[in-house]
C-alpha cells in the first residue's frame, strides 16, 4: 500500500465533559504520509450534539477545524448523540455520560521502576459495587498542555477501595514540580479506545489509530465524560533522620 496515495479519512476528536461550559469538537482530514502534518482542520462541517432530554446542541467553526459551543455543560447519568456531516458524508455515534465516582484523598508517590525513580499522583477511592466503571486520567506537567495518559477499569476490583497511580513517564519530574490531572468517568466504548491505545502506542511517536467509536470509518472517538480536576505539588520528603539536628525539632 502508497500512504501517499491513500485516501484521506475523517477525524472526530470530541471530549465533552462538566469541567466547564464551553465544547469543543475537532474534525479533521488525515494528510499523505510524507506531509510535514498529520492533519488538516475542516472547515465546513456540520457538528451537532443531541442528548436524551430533546437538548440540540449547534456547534460553530471557530478555526482550523475547531468547533465549539458555548452555554453547554453535560449532565452525568443522560446519554448524547454525534452528528458530524463532511462533504456530503454523514458520522454518528453515541455516548452515555456516567456519574462521577468522587475521590477520597490523592497524594504524590514515589516509586522505582527498574533502577529509576518516578513521581506519581495517587488517587483512593471506593469503587461503586456492582456497576462497571471506567476512569481516564489525562496529565499537565507545569501547566503544559494536557495529554492522555492512562485509563483504568474495575473488572477485577469492583466494589473495592481502590488506589489510581497517575504519571507521565516521559518527563523528568523533581520536587517543586506541579502535576495537574483531569480525572474523567466514561463510558465502556470510550475505555476501549483509549485501551487500545494505551496497549498498543507505549511511548510511540507515530501512534496507531484505536478502534473508532464514530460510524462511517471515521478514525477518533466521541466521549462525554463526568470529570474534575486536580493540582498537586511533589515536595521533596527524603530526610536524613541520622544527621537532623535536635534544635530543628518543634
Amino acid at each position: 500500500m502508497n500512504l501517499n496515495d491513500a485516501d484521506p479519512r475523517v477525524v472526530i476528536e470530541a471530549n465533552l465533559s462538566d469541567l466547564q461550559s464551553i465544547q469543543r469538537i475537532r474534525v479533521s482530514k488525515t494528510v499523505a504520509f510524507d506531509e510535514p502534518i498529520n492533519s488538516v482542520g475542516v472547515t465546513d462541517a456540520v457538528v451537532l450534539v443531541l442528548d436524551s432530554r430533546g437538548g440540540y446542541h449547534n456547534f460553530q467553526h471557530e478555526k482550523d477545524g475547531d468547533y465549539v459551543a458555548r452555554d453547554f455543560t453535560p449532565a452525568s447519568g443522560q446519554s448524547y448523540s454525534l452528528y458530524v456531516e463532511v462533504d456530503g458524508e454523514s458520522f454518528h455515534s453515541s455516548c452515555h455520560m456516567p456519574t462521577y465516582v468522587e475521590v477520597d484523598s490523592t497524594g504524590i508517590a514515589r516509586e522505582n521502576i527498574l533502577g529509576d525513580s518516578y513521581y506519581f499522583a495517587t488517587f483512593k477511592f471506593n469503587d461503586p459495587q456492582n456497576t462497571p466503571n471506567y476512569y481516564k486520567y489525562d496529565i499537565s506537567i507545569n501547566d503544559a498542555n494536557f495529554r492522555f495518559s492512562s485509563v483504568f477499569q474495575d473488572k477485577f476490583n469492583d466494589g473495592l477501595y481502590v488506589t489510581h497511580q497517575v504519571s507521565d513517564l516521559n518527563t523528568d519530574l523533581e520536587p517543586g514540580d506541579y502535576i495537574s490531572v483531569r480525572r474523567y468517568c466514561i463510558d465502556e466504548k470510550v475505555f476501549d479506545y483509549w485501551n487500545e491505545y494505551q496497549s498498543t502506542n507505549p511511548g510511540s511517536a507515530a501512534p496507531g489509530n484505536p478502534t473508532s467509536n464514530i460510524s462511517n470509518n471515521a478514525l477518533g472517538y466521541f466521549s462525554v465524560a463526568s470529570a474534575q480536576e486536580f493540582r498537586l505539588q511533589i515536595v521533596d520528603m527524603d530526610f536524613d533522620w541520622d544527621n537532623l539536628d535536635d534544635s530543628s525539632l518543634p
